[in-house]
């Protein structure tokens, strides 16, 4: 990617030679053109410079030398711009890096907003950030023209003040908004709970929480209703993996269904963690009997040393549609599980999953399946 601040040589995270998705985009490009000064004047970056949703670090590694802080909630970003600044040369301590849960700076100067696909999550931080923003903030959003809705801009003008957009460029847009100090400043909505209807198996009525940004937050998905009513049902001391947990209503539902099991909760996302740990806390007694992580699927967990993987894997990133995290998710399954152990999928029919995990495991079945979603299952021989 280049800039006037240089050229940058960027990826995402994982690294694979396979992804030939960028690491950044139209809109990423947009916003640094803006700050340079193209359309104006050059922005001043000389006070706390906050960039919010940077998605694979793009943003924070070209504006290193302004000591940005970034704050993402993904685990994966945050781990690309690590590898994005050491590839600048870049001393990591140059960027800030908190995550969605860790406490705001006390002072934005420049508020820099990737826009998310969560209108939730947006909601949310852009309340967490309100009150460090002053009257001379500088606030800009970029995103993609079909990310970027008529709701997105209520938001900045409801929480921060006056919002204008810019015209659409390769058909990104800007987002100006100016603080309006008068406004009340109102706390997250988020998390909220909900329970879970009654004829879903061992979940049944049990009480979900969500952070905001969470798949499916405001009521139980159709996919997950449908694991959740054929999850497998074992007895005696195993370990078990949430792989991908989101709020964490399948490991919980796995632990209850299970008294002696111990349930690993995993995600990229913190604010899922959050969600699965509230939700596992809010159901089960015995805090003792689950971990809580987030990270890069399983590549933190030892070889051979999980008795069942559950798993409803992703078939996007961001707006690209990829079978990439899944596979990789398959593949440290593999890794992780002890002979015998199983993996057990559930995804859209059409996904096709069964081709990868006979590739991987040589072996899947279908456990069940209805028109829209199937069940399978991998054995590690």
């Amino acid at each position: 990617m280049t800039t006037s601040w240089g050229e940058f040589a960027l990826t995402r995270f994982p690294e694979d030679s396979r992804d030939r998705l960028r690491a950044w985009d139209a809109s990423d490009e947009y916003l640094l053109r803006h700050l340079e000064g193209i359309d104006g004047e050059p922005t001043d970056l000389s006070g706390t410079v906050v960039v919010l949703g940077d998605r694979w670090g793009a943003l924070a590694t070209t504006l290193a030398r302004h000591r940005p802080v970034q704050i993402t909630d993904s685990y994966l970003g945050r781990q690309a711009t690590r590898a994005n600044l050491a590839r600048a040369g870049v001393d990591e301590d140059a960027v800030r890096l908190l995550s969605t849960r860790d406490t705001p700076p006390e002072r934005i100067d420049v508020l820099l907003v990737r826009v998310p696909k969560s209108l939730a999550l947006l909601e949310d931080q852009l309340r967490r950030l309100a009150p460090a923003v002053h009257a001379g903030t500088v606030v800009v959003g970029t995103g993609m023209v079909t990310e970027i809705h008529t709701s997105t801009l209520k938001l900045f003008e409801q929480i921060l003040g006056p919002t204008r957009t810019s015209l659409a460029v390769k058909k990104a847009r800007l987002i100006f908004c100016t603080p309006d100090l008068r406004l009340a400043r109102t706390a997250s909505p988020w998390p909220r709970s909900y329970a879970l209807p009654t004829d879903i198996g061992t979940a049944s009525g049990l009480t979900v929480t969500n952070h905001a940004g969470i798949f499916c937050a405001e009521r139980l998905d159709i996919g997950t209703r449908f694991f959740l009513r054929n999850l497998p049902r074992r007895r005696g001391p195993e370990r078990v993996v949430d792989l991908g947990c989101g709020n964490g209503v399948v490991g919980t539902a796995a632990a209850l269904a299970n008294p002696e099991a111990e349930v690993l909760f995993i995600d990229e996302s913190y604010q899922a963690v959050a969600s699965a740990e509230a939700t596992f806390r809010a159901n089960v007694e015995t805090a003792a009997r689950a971990e809580f992580r987030v990270g890069d699927g399983l590549s933190g967990v030892p070889a051979a040393s999980v008795d069942l993987v559950l798993n409803n894997p992703p078939f996007h990133t961001h707006q690209a549609m990829t079978d990439a995290t899944a596979y990789r998710m398959f593949a440290g399954s593999r890794e992780a599980l002890r002979p015998g152990g199983e993996l057990w999928v559930i995804g859209n029919r059409h996904l096709g999953y069964h081709v990868k995990l006979r590739r991987l495991f040589g072996n899947c079945e279908v456990v069940t399946s209805d028109p829209k979603f199937v069940i399978l299952r991998a054995v590690k021989r």
